[in-house]
């Protein structure tokens, strides 16, 4: 619904009805800002007091939405400059909504009460007019957003109730979020609503685009509340046959001539040479006649046919040995595998003979025509040498053998080299190895400790080889048989070694004396600039931050300080919530060499803005950095593909005051010590290294399933933008600050420091014991700012010893230069959890009549009206009926429960049973106070 495309009369429903003595809302034409007409509503009785006017809109079907938007523009104004204005003028009005499955709506039904009417908010004007001129009022038209859900019937009503005030309603927009039809992936996503709170994440099912197939895990995506997709898990690929066109959207089948042998998102392949398809979307190509593929071959190998006769065939014979040589076969037939040979066996004193040689390659068989034979006629020649007789181990190591042999005694001409073959005793002879030489020596490395081996030589004349020698057998030495012979050569070595160190120091005594005055100059100038190096105040060895907004390209700072991780070794398992720049999900992590690991990570959502890519990616710059067991692990990035990622640890507890939330009372104070302690030392690691993280809190505290708590989200803060919906960031002097947690003067004048980490570390420390607890409850920011300014202070929680309370109090100290250090922070610590003695004092109750202004640990029992909105108060709502079936429904009986009857109401669980012993003995505290004032 929207009221500025209404071209007729709005015909709203007003109470008071017209006609009657009080004024009430009117229906009038006005302008919007580009002076278009539009319909508005008006009211301004601000001289009577008791106002109650209403307006409700026409019956809005709901769609199937959950959670509904309202936007409003309107003007109010100031009671301050409407003369003789009583003090019942109001700058506010009200907004309820009223649901139903039909239009059934009266002048009288619903009634105009609040209830059945459920109120969404209280709206006032940022900016209110005061000024009239002769052209009417100059308005400052306002804008304010509202939601509510979730929402169930078919439709519903909105109402805006005035009382008391003078102001118009200009345009009245009703929305809801969807994400729309999309395909990711490749699967096909429907149109999706958003859910009905604002955290709502809404799993939809993807089904695969056609002629795609599944792979992996279901095709599934999910859309949050703003109505936008977050990261698709799983997803579709192409068929065999079929590639992806228009970004992954459509799988089109392969053109003729074309083939895709099988699922993914490869392109398309043209066919190989000789090949062709029959139809499209082919996952071959078939070869063309006379043209053949052995069964072994990858479809993308040409195909081709049987090779020609060998050409050219000649032979050469020596003693016992025949080579035969041809050309190449015709290349133009296609590839060929090596051709084979069949040489005749035969003595050296045999008569003449002939041998035939065929070319064969992988498809020969697949041909119905027998593969062609050249003939070659054999005749004798010189004879090749005699077999070397002898062989003779020179020297021996770990792992290499140096061998000799003698000439062979029947040479036959010129030896050109010789041919040694050897191989492991313990393996096969057809695993020799064979290398040459061209004398009669030879040295072979990379052999095995202690390990026997076989060796033949045979020499070589222009004849040809003669017969390879008779098996000699070598072995290399043991790692004991080679130090032991090192010991027996060290007086050798030592003596040798002695003789060249006296000959070295003569020579470098001359070189000294020679260049005195040069090497004196040298050292001096360099020792100044090293002395100048360290005469600061760094800690030798110790790393210093490098800010990454200090690099003029900071994407060279990614680079420097974060690891490049391909995107196959990451896999998206599940989104397990949103983040400032897109989702976070969980996952593996496998890389190259490494067992696989569960992994957190942080994806950039589409569409993003150079800008946004930078400062999305600073934080990894920032945390790869870092290494310490009590601050987050940076594993590394993904920058290469889409989407952008940051991969850290995982921790499988989440953030800190969630965590304590779950769990409320269950931990002992030790417990609790502890997990201050390693946050401590994780800020004292980041201070020594100069880095003011600036937003230090318990939500961004990760613990892991062994309780060790860890500093995360590093210089977010700063890039926080001014439309964020966030209440936990306010508006400071131009910048977003989280207002409960931060220094005063980081809040004035921006002044972030490692002090002001430690003040942040106070709420912390509160935080942690109140198990979650929302610091200064629910005071307005200001009223959080003006408190500290009167030097209040947060009191101790509930069973906070008081040791504990008295070091928050420490970093909460105005004066900046008198707060802890983080390493006084940590020793302090450490001093408790070795003396729990001193854990055991707590911090006495207030002795005066009324709490402290900020004392709201324990809720004034006098506030409430019954025990259950006492024990609610408390969150102790879950023993509502116990008390009630043990006759405890009055607040002079509880006063009196003791430990005994807490037990025999059934509450079993010792940090609930401290919780409410503590909550009686304060309303009997406060019950004695109230009673003494009375006297």
């Amino acid at each position: 619904m929207d009221s500025t495309t209404a071209t007729a009369e709005l015909g709203w429903t007003v109470y008071p009805t017209s006609g009657s003595s009080e004024n009430s809302w009117e229906e009038v034409s006005g302008y919007d800002e580009g002076m278009n007409t539009i319909r508005t509503y008006q009211v301004c009785n601000v001289f009577e007091s008791n106002q109650n006017n209403w307006v409700r809109t026409k019956y809005i079907r709901r769609r199937g939405a959950q959670r509904i938007h309202v936007e409003m523009k309107f003007s109010v104004r100031d009671c301050g400059s409407i003369p003789n204005v009583p003090g019942s003028c109001k700058e506010t009005f009200n907004l309820y909504y009223y649901e139903s499955d039909a239009d059934t709506a009266t002048k009288t039904s619903p009634p105009w009460m609040e209830n059945p009417w459920i109120k969404v908010d209280t709206l006032a004007a940022d900016e209110s007019f005061s000024q009239v001129d002769l052209g009417g009022r100059v308005m400052k038209i306002n804008t304010e957003i509202r939601s509510f859900g979730p929402v169930s019937r078919n439709g519903f009503y909105l109402a805006f109730q005035d009382y008391g005030g003078c102001m118009s309603l200009i345009a009245v927009r009703v929305y809801y979020r969807k994400c729309p039809a999309v395909v990711r992936n490749g699967a096909a996503f429907q149109e999706t609503l958003a859910g009905a709170e604002s955290t709502s994440l809404v799993l939809a099912r993807g089904v695969c685009i056609p002629n795609g197939e599944e792979v992996d895990v279901p095709i599934k995506l999910y859309c949050n509340g703003d109505g936008e997709w977050m990261v698709p898990i799983g997803r579709c690929m192409c068929k065999a046959g079929h590639e992806p066109m228009d970004n992954g959207t459509v799988c089109k089948a392969c053109q003729s001539g074309s083939f895709k042998p099988s699922q993914g998102d490869d392109s398309c392949i043209q066919c190989p040479i000789n090949s062709r398809t029959t139809s499209e979307g082919a996952i071959n190509c078939v070869c063309r006649n006379g043209y053949y593929r052995a069964d072994s071959d990858p479809l993308q190998m040409p195909c081709t046919t049987i090779p020609s006769a060998p050409q050219g065939v000649i032979s050469s014979v020596n003693e016992t040995s025949l080579m035969l040589e041809w050309r190449p076969v015709d290349q133009r037939r296609g590839a060929w595998a090596s051709p084979a040979t069949r040489p005749h066996q035969r003595p050296a004193a045999a008569p003449p003979c002939s041998a035939e040689v065929q070319a064969v390659n992988g498809v020969s068989d697949q041909s119905p025509y027998s593969p062609q034979y050249a003939s070659v006629n054999i005749t004798t020649n010189q004879a090749a040498p005699s077999a070397v007789s002898i062989m003779h181990q020179v020297s021996r190591t770990v792992d290499s053998i140096t061998l000799s042999w003698s000439q062979p005694d029947q040479p036959n001409g010129v030896i050109l080299d010789y041919e040694l073959q050897y191989y492991d005793k313990e393996q096969s002879e057809y695993n020799a190895t064979v290398l040459r030489s061209q004398t009669n020596t030879a040295v072979i490395r990379g052999l095995k400790s202690g390990a026997i081996y076989v060796f033949q030589v045979r020499a070589r004349t222009v004849a040809g080889f003669g017969r390879y020698s008779g098996k000699m057998y070598f072995q290399t030495m043991t790692e004991a048989e080679y130090n032991s012979s090192i010991q027996e050569k060290l007086p050798l070595i030592v003596g040798s070694a002695a003789a060249g160190l006296v000959f070295l120091i003569a020579v470098v005594v001359i070189v000294i004396v020679c260049n005195r005055r040069g090497f004196e100059r040298a050292d001096s100038e360099y020792t100044d600039k090293l002395q100048h190096y360290t005469s600061g105040h760094m800690t030798p060895g110790m790393k210093i931050y490098i800010d990454p907004f200090t690099y003029e390209d900071p994407n060279e700072a990614v680079r420097e300080f974060a690891k490049e991780i391909d995107i196959s070794c990451v896999k998206i398992e599940q989104v397990i919530g949103a983040g400032e720049f897109g989702e976070v999900c969980s996952g593996n992590l496998k890389l190259p060499g490494k067992r696989e690991m569960f992994v957190a990570i942080k994806t950039l959502k589409s569409g993003y803005t150079e800008k946004q890519r930078r400062d999305f990616l600073s934080e990894a710059s920032i945390m790869g950095q870092f290494d310490h067991p009590n601050v987050i692990h940076l594993e590394g990035v993904v920058t290469k593909s889409s989407p952008v990622m940051i991969i850290t640890e995982f921790m499988e507890n989440g953030s800190l005051d969630s965590f304590l939330r779950q769990n409320d009372g269950q931990f002992t104070v030790i417990q609790l010590v502890g997990m201050l302690r390693g946050i401590a030392s994780g800020m004292k690691y980041l201070a020594d290294m100069n880095y003011v993280h600036r937003d230090l809190a318990a939500r961004n505290i990760l613990v892991n399933s062994n309780l060790v708590c860890k500093v995360s989200d590093f210089g977010l803060s700063r890039f926080l933008e001014d439309d964020t919906s966030d209440p936990t960031y306010t508006s400071a002097l131009g910048g977003k600050i989280p207002i409960r947690w931060t220094a005063p003067e980081a809040i004035q004048y921006r002044k972030f420091t490692s002090a002001s980490d430690v003040w942040s570390y106070g709420i912390v420390m509160w935080e942690v014991m109140s198990y979650g607890e929302r610091p200064y409850w629910d005071m307005t920011n200001q009223d959080v700012i003006n408190a500290i300014e009167q030097d209040y202070r947060l009191p101790p929680p509930m069973d906070c010893p008081s040791a504990l309370h008295q070091l928050m109090l420490d970093c909460w100290q105005k004066d900046r230069n008198n707060r802890p250090k983080f390493s006084q922070i940590v020793n302090n610590l450490d001093k408790m959890i070795r003396n729990p003695n001193s854990l055991k004092a707590m911090t006495p109750l207030s002795s005066g009549v009324h709490l402290p202004l900020l004392d709201r640990s324990v809720p004034d029992f006098s506030s409430f009206s019954t025990v259950d909105e006492w024990l609610d108060a408390i969150k102790m709502g879950q023993y509502k009926d116990n008390f009630a079936n043990a006759n405890f429904t009055s607040f002079d009986v509880v006063s009196q429960m003791t430990m005994e009857d807490i037990l025999r109401v059934g509450v079993t669980l010792a940090g609930h049973q401290k919780k409410i012993l503590n909550s009686v003995q304060m309303m009997r505290a406060q019950m004695n106070q109230i009673q003494s004032v009375e006297v």
